[in-house]
Formats: structure tokens, C-alpha cells, sequence
């Protein structure tokens, strides 16, 4: 229990509990806002600050001829399982006026701003193909090369916004966050593959930026083993912010559209 001369200090950019429910609205943009079921409390969260970020779903990751499945090796079939599910989500999102940001791996032909921790990494060191080197099926995740181009089974629309990144964080090195500053988002909604890499990197990095975070943990996946998955929504949960589901997130936006529908 606080003593009498302990304080809390409160600025409009704090977050405030409202009984078992965690309010990321910011004072003075409530209107708009929904109700979210979510881990490890239940949110209240403003649409007019919100928006969707939809990670890496590219040809080189999810397709058979891609990089990660013909030179990596890496079993995609369960990857593309996401695709209904953000789908789904990012049609309501549009529908309640919700920004969508396609966030996809593009790096420079020259391959002159990624250092040896990303290319060697990426390259076992030479050992086999990495970024920017030709396989069959193209250069391996340009910009504008068939690999870095999202999956045709992934919506997109003419207003949604694509980003190219060069890191695993997708706030490094390009013009991310300069576009959440401008469309004064404060929460941003994650999805996309892989969920312990470039998903994870990319949340945490905002986080440092200030954003606050929500995975939507069922429409995001990974090659990686289900203990690791288990490791990331912990540390997500525990650390940097909240999980929820695509059918809780689908139900707040239905339930916020009937309410609309009633006034």
C-alpha cells in the first residue's frame, strides 16, 4: 500500500486502470475506442491511434520456390495458416478506419548498408545463399524483386502502406516510425512471420520507441519449435505488452460497429 507521501505521476501519455481492465487511451481520444480481451489484462484501446503492422508475409518466406524453403530448407506449409486469420483481421481493421502497414524485408541491390552480423547470419558465412545473392527464383529479397513482394494470397489495398526494412527490427533504418509519429499512433497491433524473429525484433524495438504493443498471437507463426513461440508470448506478456487472439480482437471490432450502428 502507498504511504501518504508516495506519488503517482500522471501525464496524459500514461496508461490508466479502470477496474481489470488496462486503458492505453490517452487522454482526450477517447472516442472511438474498444474493449479487448487480451493477456495478461483486459485492454481499452483507442482505434484512432491504433494501427496494424503485417510482418515479412513475402514470397521468399511462405513460397515453395522462395528462399527459406529452397535454399534454408524450412518447412513454410505451416506458415501460410496465418494468411485467413490477418486477413480477416486487417478487413476490420480497414473497416473501422484502422491504418495497415505491410512491413517487408527489401534490401538495396549493392547491399550497401547491411553489415556482416546481418549478411553473414543470413549467409552461414557464405556457406549458402543470403540477401541480395541470385537463386532460381530471383535475388533474394530485393526491393522490387519477386521475393520481397508480399504473398498474392495477402490483402492489400490501395490505401494500406508498405514499408521495406533491412534488420530483423523493422524500426531500423528506414521510415517506420516517422510514419507512426505522423498518423499519431501510440498502439500498434502485430502480425506476420516469424514470430521470434523478425515479429519479435520489431515489437521490441517498438517498445523502445515508445509504442505500445499487442500481438495477435494466432495470426502470427514460425519455423521455429513451440517452445520458443511459448518463450516469446511470455516475455511479450510479462515485458513489453499484451497478446490477444484474432476471434477476441474480431468480436471487439464487430461489438464496436454495433455500438456505432445504435447511436
Amino acid at each position: 500500500m502507498m504511504s501518504s507521501t508516495q506519488q503517482i505521476h500522471s501525464t496524459p501519455d500514461r496508461w490508466s486502470l479502470q477496474g481489470e481492465c488496462i486503458s492505453l487511451v490517452r487522454r482526450g481520444t477517447e472516442s472511438n475506442s474498444i474493449t479487448l480481451s487480451a493477456l495478461p489484462n483486459k485492454l481499452c484501446i483507442s482505434l484512432t491511434q491504433s494501427v496494424l503492422i503485417v510482418i515479412d508475409m513475402q514470397n521468399d518466406f511462405l513460397d515453395t520456390e522462395g528462399w527459406f524453403a529452397s535454399v534454408r530448407r524450412a518447412d513454410v506449409a505451416p506458415l501460410t495458416d496465418v494468411i485467413p486469420r490477418i486477413n480477416a483481421v486487417s478487413a476490420a481493421f480497414r473497416a473501422a478506419g484502422v491504418p495497415i502497414i505491410h512491413l517487408n524485408w527489401g534490401v538495396r541491390p549493392d547491399l550497401a548498408n547491411l553489415p556482416a552480423n546481418v549478411l553473414d547470419k543470413g549467409s552461414a558465412c557464405g556457406q549458402i545463399p543470403g540477401y541480395g545473392d541470385s537463386i532460381a527464383s530471383g535475388e533474394v529479397l530485393v526491393q522490387g524483386s519477386w521475393g520481397a513482394e508480399s504473398v498474392p494470397d495477402i490483402d492489400k489495398h490501395a490505401a494500406d502502406i508498405c514499408v521495406y526494412k533491412h534488420r530483423l527490427s523493422g524500426f531500423r533504418d528506414n521510415e517506420l516510425e516517422q510514419i507512426l509519429r505522423r498518423l499519431n499512433i501510440t498502439t500498434v497491433f502485430y502480425a506476420g512471420i516469424n514470430l521470434d524473429r523478425c515479429v519479435f525484433a520489431t515489437l521490441m524495438d517498438g517498445c523502445f520507441h515508445g509504442f505500445d504493443a499487442v500481438l495477435v498471437e494466432d495470426a502470427t507463426g514460425t519455423v521455429s519449435p513451440s517452445y520458443v513461440s511459448d518463450a516469446i508470448t511470455y516475455l511479450i506478456r510479462q515485458l513489453y505488452g499484451f497478446t490477444t487472439t484474432s476471434a477476441d480482437l474480431l468480436l471487439a471490432l464487430d461489438s464496436d460497429k454495433h455500438q456505432g450502428e445504435t447511436t
